[in-house]
Order: C-alpha cells, then structure tokens, then sequence
C-alpha cells in the first residue's frame, strides 16, 4: 500500500521513492507525493525520473512487456499524466514503466499544485461562508487550476448574495487564518463534531480514520508546528472558523488564497445553485 505522503505534508514537491508494482504504462510506488484525482481536485501531474535500476536490473515481476528493462531506464525521465486511487495509488505515464525495485524520483508541477492547494483552501471557505450567511449546505464542488464552482442547497443567490459572499470571503484571506489538519477516529468525530458541517455523512463508511481540516481557531494539536496530531482537543480551544473531514492539499494560511472573484451563479434544478469563482495570480 502506497504511502500518500500528501496527507501529512502538502507543501513538499520533490521526493524519492522505490517501484513497487510495474504495469505497463503504470506504476504503484512505496510512497509519493502525488495527490490522485478525488474529492473534486484534480490529479496532479509531473514526472518521475530514475535514478536507480533496482536490484539486478531485470524486467518487473509481472512479466510485463511494457516495464522498461534494467539499467535502460535509468536517467529517463517519465511524464506522470494522472494518479488514481483505487486498491493503492496507481501513476500513469507517458511511456515504459521502470522495473519493481527501480529508485525514482517524483517531481511534481508545482505551479498545478500550488494552484489546486489555494483553489482547494478557497472552497473550504465559500463552503462556511454559504453555510453560516445561507443555511446553504455544499453537495459538491469541483477545482481546476484557474477556477472552481461549488453547488449548495439554495433555491436561488442574488447579485446583492453574490457580492456580500465575496466581500466575506476577502475579509476573510485578509485576516490570514493559520489552516491545520489533524486525524480523528470516525466514531469519535461523529459523537463529537458537528457531522452536517464537517460533511462526515458524505464519506464512505469504510474510512474509519478522518483527516479534520480546520481554518482558524486557537486550537494547536500536539505534534510539530505545523499543527499535525492526532487529539483536537488540546490546548486552549477557540472554535474554528470552519472544520471539515478532508483529504485534499491546501496552504497553510487564508493569505496565500489572494484576491477572490466571484464569477457569478447558475440554476442546477431541485434547488441547487452553482457559485464559479476565480483566484487572483499571486
């Protein structure tokens, strides 16, 4: 099983990993960096280089004949088109797989996902906001890297709705709220948190471990400085601006967001509305 590095820190862009699984066109690393589609943010993209053959730098296990052969590969340079999660973690590539055991290095498009972390940290944000000033609840959202569209349960937001929701939402870039994340065993987070903002109920009851991303707050989990840890309870405990179960990459601070543009809104039937919003170059 791959470890998704990701979760623990968003902010790292290069890594080193080893191939486990090569797959024709394909590879499951150790661990990586590489955020899979889901959640509504888009895969991300870069490449993988290797360094390392591996072994005794034969063909992978499988037998595959797309694997490229041993020393062969070493010191190409393979472009990561998508990552997908479904048993594991799955990279796929622009070309031959390197063989099981061979050394690689991750490099991610780091303006993509510099750009998906502010989209991302964004939508926490409209969320909160159309839910505190609208009783609105989000039902689904979806990020690319120049723009993003949240739908909400609302029959319908006025221009004058529109403008107050992106004047709050500056507001709130401009107060450079610290974001943290911390994990949390499902059953306590649904005894315990408020499960309708979280959004736990939209989460497939096989994720029993949540990962709790908060905007705000005084709240300071043990572990290290950038708020990692494993009890929200600790220390002295101001509610958070917004706190949502999230697996998804985001900054570590509203102020790395930039200027927020609300687009406009569109009708998606049953009494939902879309909102699109834009991000200012930063």
């Amino acid at each position: 099983m791959t470890d998704q590095l990701y979760l623990a820190d968003s902010t790292v862009g290069e890594f080193e990993a080893t191939v486990e699984r090569s797959l024709d066109d394909r590879v499951v690393l150790d661990r990586t960096h590489f955020y899979p589609t889901g959640g509504g943010q888009p895969t991300d993209t870069g490449a993988l280089h290797v360094v390392d053959a591996g072994g005794d730098g034969a063909a992978g296990a499988d037998g595959n004949g797309g694997a490229a052969d041993g020393d062969d590969a070493v010191g190409a340079e393979l472009a990561v088109t998508d990552v997908e999660k479904t048993d594991t973690v799955y990279h796929h590539l622009d070309g031959a797989a390197p063989p099981e055991g061979a050394r690689v290095r991750g490099v991610l498009d780091w303006d993509r996902r510099h750009a998906h972390m502010r989209y991302h940290t964004a939508q926490h944000l409209l969320s909160a906001v159309l839910l505190d000033d609208f009783d609105a609840r989000t039902v689904g959202n979806q990020l690319y890297a120049d723009r993003a569209r949240l739908d909400a349960e609302h029959p319908r937001f006025s221009e004058t709705d529109l403008a107050d929701v992106e004047a709050r939402m500056n507001a709130l870039v401009d107060d450079a709220l610290p974001v943290r994340h911390y994990t949390m065993d499902r059953e306590v987070a649904e005894a315990e948190l408020d499960t309708e903002r979280t959004r736990i109920d939209l989460l497939p009851s096989s994720i029993t471990e949540l990962r709790i991303v908060e905007i705000g707050g005084a709240r300071s989990p043990p572990g290290n400085a950038s708020g990692e840890g494993t009890d929200p309870r600790a220390g002295d405990v101001d509610d958070p601006f917004d706190r949502t179960a999230c697996a998804g990459t985001h900054v570590g601070n509203t102020d790395a967001v930039g200027e927020v543009t609300v687009e406009g809104r569109t009708t998606q039937g049953g009494e939902k509305e879309r909102v699109e919003f834009t991000l200012a170059d930063t």
